[in-house]
């Protein structure tokens, strides 16, 4: 009997607001790793269309989300500039799922506990569409740039060299 995909908080969102997606599922259980660029070649889609979400920090409360190309690094300055900081800095993966309800390697911009300030890297603007986290491991959404924007009340802005 095939195994049916249970819906994530970010795919009953995304529903619920009525905008075109399209899931994607892989096996994390093979002993690969879960980086961005493998799971790119394990959905069988381009590596420049799928992005990873990363979270920073400022300080105490002060909390980003930034959208960046699997195959790139958020770079901090770029990425305090887009945000208004003087300077911020890579939230320990430690508090990642208390802050936001998501898993590392299935944190998804979409849906979590709390709507963060979100950065999207300017790179995806012109793309038809990006690929996400679908907010578990071992499941990936696929939505134009514009729409994850719209629902993430997110900005677009250079944050990769």
């Amino acid at each position: 009997m095939a195994k049916k995909s249970v819906k994530t908080n970010a795919v009953r969102l995304i529903e619920q607001q009525k905008i075109s997606y399209e899931l994607f599922e892989y096996t994390s259980e093979d002993g690969q790793a879960v980086d961005g660029i493998t799971v790119a070649g394990k959905i069988g889609q381009p590596v420049d269309t799928v992005f990873k979400t990363l979270l920073a920090t400022a300080g105490p409360n002060r909390y980003y989300v930034f959208v960046v190309p699997v195959a790139s690094e958020l770079h901090l300055k770029m990425a305090a500039k887009a945000a208004g900081e003087k300077k911020i800095e890579m939230l320990p993966v430690k508090e990642l799922q208390n802050l936001t309800g998501y898993v590392r390697g299935g944190c998804s911009p979409v849906s979590m506990k709390k709507l963060f300030p979100t950065f999207i890297d300017a790179s995806a603007e012109p793309l038809e569409h990006i690929i996400v986290s679908a907010g578990k491991i071992g499941m990936q959404v696929k939505l134009a740039p514009a729409d994850l924007a719209k629902i993430t009340k997110a900005a677009f802005a250079p944050l990769t060299d």
